[in-house]
């Protein structure tokens, strides 16, 4: 472990001082006023933890599975784009990190480094992240790419009928990262009238028109399972069960599209209890401590997905980097389940913690 490092708030500054201001604030930054950017944090702060004494922790186990593969713990790697940014290696430092920590990387459809490179640097489960353009057979062809590769199963990205509005980029005019796996298909270039070329060209290439009858397009495109990323409420949860996916991700996108939507954890419950077990349910958005992880689990999680502080080792300490903030939130749960008195990620339960609601219920 990296000593003097001993939590992963701290790569957000080593990130802010090794980043271009461009780049720090496109990594860091939210939609309009962040306020859903900063509850996805806080909100986990606001769930209290009811441990449990006596019992035999002497060992821990905090392994688990998605989709029939085993993790060494309930941490997956979340598909954020443009890791060159962060780093010279990107996302093939970030997947050999992942694959040491025996995770799975969800690789972003913006990824700097092409499908295959990222397939080719090391031996190991991952996912690939979809977004449906208007252009469907670009779409087609990236799913085909990924399954030829050994992808085991396509994120589609379902909060993106438009870019949000990320004032930050807006103002520095932040430039569309290079996405390798578009050469050749789509061309990044676009005219952004003074402000961000990002927003550009997401609004000229993406598909506003997607609805759920595309689901059956991608699932007949792959056999691959289809998990889709974006769900906030419990009728899309249940319209997710009814088209066939085979697991859903609740997130806001990490603050990043629609402001003043909840917290991805203020909803996970209610997104669990309305698929009520059908399909396995992550949640991402805020995770800073192996303990938010916990709360996750007992809120009914298979599994969580880090974005952000992925991204800050990485630009910190690259590949090590990476490899350090998945430790350290390995060793943060460990200890959580062990005070808690977990032995296995099994035996978090709902009674483990005391959310908002169930202290107001206690009042009535």
């Amino acid at each position: 472990m990296e000593i003097g490092l001993t939590n992963v708030r701290e790569f957000e500054e080593l990130a802010r001082k090794a980043l271009p201001k461009m780049f720090y604030d496109y990594f860091r930054g939210g939609a309009e006023d962040e306020f859903t950017l900063r509850e996805n944090v806080e909100a986990f702060q606001r769930i209290r933890l009811n441990p449990r004494v006596l019992l035999d922790v002497s060992s821990i186990n905090m392994s688990t599975s998605l989709l029939g593969f085993k993790l060494s713990s309930p941490i997956l790697v979340a598909p954020t784009g443009g890791h060159k940014l962060a780093h010279p290696e990107g996302e093939a430092a970030t997947a050999r990190a992942a694959a040491a920590c025996n995770t799975i990387m969800v690789l972003s459809f913006s990824s700097n480094c092409t499908i295959e490179e990222v397939a080719s640097s090391c031996n190991a489960i991952r996912f690939f992240q979809l977004y449906v353009y208007k252009r469907r057979d670009v779409s087609a062809k990236l799913v085909q790419r990924a399954e030829s590769c050994g992808f085991k199963a396509i994120v589609v990205t379902v909060d993106t009928p438009r870019i949000g509005r990320r004032e930050a980029d807006i103002k520095n005019k932040m430039e569309a990262p290079k996405i390798s796996n578009l050469e050749g298909l789509l061309s990044v270039d676009a005219n952004a009238d003074g402000g961000s070329n990002l927003e550009a060209f997401a609004n000229e290439t993406l598909d506003p028109s997607l609805s759920w009858k595309d689901i059956g397009w991608v699932k007949s495109i792959t056999k691959l399972p289809i998990l889709i990323k974006g769900v906030l409420t419990a009728e899309d949860a249940r319209k997710a069960v009814e088209v066939g996916v085979s697991g859903i991700v609740v997130s806001n996108h990490g603050g990043r599209q629609l402001d003043y939507v909840p917290a991805s954890i203020s909803v996970l419950e209610e997104v669990v209890q309305a698929v009520s077990g059908a399909v396995p349910v992550l949640v991402d958005g805020g995770v800073r401590r192996g303990s938010d992880i916990f709360k996750a689990i007992a809120l009914g999680a298979k599994a969580v997905m880090v974005g952000r502080p992925i991204i800050y080792g990485l630009a910190a300490k690259g590949e090590l980097g990476v490899r350090n903030v998945i430790g350290i939130l390995k060793n943060e749960l460990e200890h959580t389940m062990a005070l808690a008195g977990c032995p296995t990620v099994q035996d978090i339960t709902r009674s483990h913690v005391q959310t908002p609601a169930d202290r107001l219920r206690s009042l009535i």
